[in-house]
């Protein structure tokens, strides 16, 4: 296994930043469950340094998580340095920065993969950030390029590396792609050849087939899962192991997967406050249905119940119910 700075992770299986997301409690159940590394949200490095509340809640975990990666955004060198500083006071161990979001917001504000756009900046900007994090590690998550007319991950990677950089996770899809068509694993071929550092495969990992496949394409060191582990926290621990032992992944019960869910809720709730914590918590309790016995009619049913309600044990009562049900005839005697 690679080490990133003085860290080896315990896996190639990481758990992907993911805004709004990717927060303390879904870090703590995945890192429970045998992530290899866990990165938070993305935090803009300006309102962290104004210690801003939910900046501060983005970045928590000091203490907790060996290393506490902390993934940072930001257009000004100033802050990007400072911002650094202070999530590296606030305990982080390596300082993750975003050159990858493609939401328009971020773009619009000149950081995420908009620095892809201008890579004399976005060198910059990693410097400053370097300079900030002092000796902790530097790592950098990036897409192919903006657009397929600039697919300019290799140069940013290697000016990358030599700004210090420790690890370089990519996205195999563009900032214009958003989200849409399928990952280009073999793209990232191009980066691993271009820099002596770890690299990490990203985008359309969902199982140990994807995983493996993602691998051998890219020719990458790990594997970051993202949207797949949503409602499933247990996922990049197992595509973890089976990639390991040569096997395919073993799917906890469903009665494990349900307690799992249940701590995982709960800690939301301590997190954010009751009252946000529900509303929180409804894109994790969303994709945790998608997995409920019974078939798509059930799962809508679920959701259309569940995702009105705003008292938390209701929400638990009641997914233990679907949860236990093979099918509808379960819910009448409930």
């Amino acid at each position: 296994m690679f080490q990133i700075g003085p860290y080896r992770p315990a896996s190639r299986v990481f758990l992907a930043p993911m805004s709004g997301i990717s927060d303390l409690p879904m870090r703590r159940a995945a890192a429970r469950f045998g992530a290899g590394l866990v990165v938070s949200e993305m935090v803009a490095s300006h309102e962290l340094v104004q210690r801003k509340r939910d900046s501060e809640r983005r970045a928590a975990g000091g203490g907790e998580f060996e290393p506490l990666v902390v993934q940072l955004a930001g257009r000004e060198e100033r802050w990007m340095e400072e911002g650094a500083r202070v999530a590296r006071g606030a305990g982080a161990d390596i300082i993750d920065i975003n050159m990858g979001c493609p939401a328009r917001k971020v773009c619009g504000a000149l950081s995420g993969s908009a620095l892809m756009r201008d890579l004399d900046h976005a060198l910059r900007l990693i410097e400053a950030a370097g300079r900030g994090a002092g000796s902790a590690p530097v790592t950098l998550k990036m897409r192919l390029g903006w657009d397929h007319d600039s697919l300019n991950a290799p140069d940013l990677a290697r000016r990358a590396e030599g700004a210090g950089v420790s690890m370089i996770t990519v996205h195999g899809r563009t900032r214009c792609q958003f989200y849409e068509g399928a990952a280009d694993w073999g793209a990232v071929r191009a980066v691993k050849a271009a820099v002596s550092v770890p690299v990490v495969v990203n985008g359309d990992i969902v199982d140990a087939a994807t995983a493996r496949r993602a691998l051998a394409l890219s020719g990458a060191d790990a594997v970051m899962v993202g949207r797949a582990a949503v409602g499933r926290a247990w996922l990049p621990g197992a595509i973890g192991r089976a990639l390991e032992t040569g096997g395919e992944i073993e799917i906890p019960p469903m009665a494990d997967r349900l307690a799992a869910f249940e701590d995982q809720y709960r800690d939301m709730l301590d997190h954010y406050g009751p009252e946000l914590g529900v509303r929180a918590a409804r894109k994790h309790l969303t994709a945790f249905l998608e997995d409920l016995p019974g078939g798509e009619a059930q799962q809508r049913a679920a959701r259309a119940e569940l995702c009105r309600l705003t008292d938390a044990e209701a929400v638990l009562s009641r997914l233990a119910v679907w949860a236990e049900s093979p099918d509808m005839r379960g819910l009448a005697a409930a």
